[in-house]
């Protein structure tokens, strides 16, 4: 929105040229989102409390969580108005780029509010329906899938790209297709599974998102791209505004969010924020590491698939409780030792994510 003024203010004063500039916008960017969650996230708390929107607790889980119960939940609105008041503030809307990414994660937003309301406000424990939930979430991802692979102007659009090997790439075709989505629906409930304890999800989320936004930048560089041997893909540039905003809403979120948490982010939140992942990574050609980066979020998943398989075949549980983070918890890990500790693993498997840039 800035940019369609920026003519006008140029002819005022020609010092705002530097609204022109991708690097000022993406800290405006991370700037008006902290700024917006922090502003309306009291509001929000409040209003979410008086209503008695309050996260319901499971009898069978760790015995530390019924102090949890009544906590605001479905703070995650909070997160994804203010991604999207900054994207449309600071982004380029003509990029198609930041549309895809922006409706997408707010579509997700939606099946999570469906989801999330009829938990909290109906009174029913199961929520949204898993088939219709799968089904929506599909819908979404085969639309977006669909109109990157038709509208690719360039074959690195759609070509996969292997790290550490500068030289291997394969032509999707169809398949692309395929690809993206179950990009976006795996990142899409690989996070609503690891939302279990206070800023388990939000901390991993803002740095792999950050990693993403540093992606996008160097692959819409022409000559970054070119020396780092990556696909140079000239619209992703824009979406660094997109990351940046997710960023500062994320941290904003975190302010509330850290432990003991003052409201949780619900499936309205992590739904959207996962699929924002998952649609970063597949318009800047990085699905493996995105793999890589979000380690955490695939132990997680990966224990839940386990538990299950394990009681459905043997009547007997692998672990304590699923997710991984529970059984942690059983065990008698203290709720800010796991929290702290996944996210230096995030840490970790970001800066080897970082590290294929250059290890080619």
């Amino acid at each position: 929105m800035l940019l369609l003024l920026v003519d006008y203010l140029i002819g005022i004063d020609s010092g705002f040229r530097v609204l022109h500039y991708l690097t000022f916008r993406t800290i405006l960017g991370v700037l008006s989102a902290l700024a917006i969650s922090w502003f309306i996230g009291p509001i929000m708390i409040r209003k979410l409390t008086s209503n008695k929107i309050g996260q319901s607790v499971r009898e069978d889980g760790p015995q530390s969580h019924f102090s949890k119960k009544g906590t605001p939940t479905m703070g995650g609105t909070m997160i994804l108005f203010a991604i999207a008041s900054s994207t449309l503030l600071c982004g380029d809307l003509s990029n198609r780029y930041v549309w895809v990414v922006l409706l997408v994660t707010l579509a997700h937003g939606v099946i999570g509010f469906v989801d999330d309301y009829k938990k909290v406000m109906l009174g029913n424990s199961a929520g949204l329906a898993a088939r219709w939930k799968f089904f929506w979430q599909s819908v979404v991802a085969l639309g977006a899938a669909g109109y990157l692979y038709t509208s690719a102007q360039l074959p690195a659009e759609t070509q996969y790209i292997v790290p550490f090997f500068k030289s291997i790439t394969l032509d999707l075709g169809w398949a692309y297709i395929l690809v993206t989505y179950l990009v976006i629906v795996g990142s899409s409930n690989a996070v609503n599974l690891t939302d279990g304890l206070d800023g388990l999800a939000i901390g991993p989320t803002v740095m792999i998102a950050a990693a993403l936004g540093i992606f996008a930048y160097l692959s819409g560089h022409s000559s970054f791209a070119q020396y780092l041997a990556i696909p140079h893909l000239p619209k992703s540039g824009e979406l660094v505004v997109f990351c940046g905003a997710l960023v500062g809403s994320g941290l904003g979120f975190l302010w509330f969010n850290a432990y003991p948490a003052m409201v949780f982010m619900g499936d309205v939140g992590a739904l959207a924020l996962g699929a924002a992942l998952g649609v970063l990574a597949v318009l800047v050609r990085q699905e493996i590491v995105l793999l890589i980066m979000s380690g955490v979020f695939v132990m997680e998943t990966i224990s839940v698939i386990i538990q299950v398989a394990s009681y459905k075949t043997r009547k007997k549980r692998v672990f304590l409780m699923a997710p991984i983070h529970h059984h942690f918890e059983l065990k008698g890990w203290p709720e800010p030792r796991i929290i702290v500790r996944f996210w230096i693993i995030s840490l970790v498997l970001v800066l080897i994510g970082l590290a294929t840039l250059k290890l080619r």
